[in-house]
């Protein structure tokens, strides 16, 4: 069964962050043979904090894999995290069929 892996990317406005989406491209293009990056109308991300209201302007980048391998997905995290400087950033994987 395939899947789409979705991975949330905060945004800011400024090259140091359209540099990040770029090398998010070229990494994911190169590892799986294409993307699609979501990035034309950022959506709006909330969540609580200790009673705070936090807000992420994020973009979704996307790719179809016929196989997960959780320990590479674990460490591409731990990248983005470091690069986007994020306590967290959400991976998600869901099994698709290809019509």
């Amino acid at each position: 069964m395939p899947y789409l892996v979705e991975i949330l990317l905060p945004v800011a406005h400024g090259r140091r962050s359209r540099t990040n989406l770029d090398l998010v491209r070229d990494e994911l293009t190169a590892e799986f043979g294409g993307v699609t990056l979501q990035i034309n109308s950022p959506a709006e991300g909330l969540w609580e904090d200790g009673g705070d209201v936090e807000r992420d302007r994020i973009v979704m980048a996307e790719v179809m894999i016929d196989d997960i391998d959780y320990s590479w997905w674990s460490s591409y995290r731990g990248k983005l995290e470091a690069r986007f400087r994020q306590e967290k950033i959400v991976i998600r994987a869901t099994s698709i069929e290809r019509l």
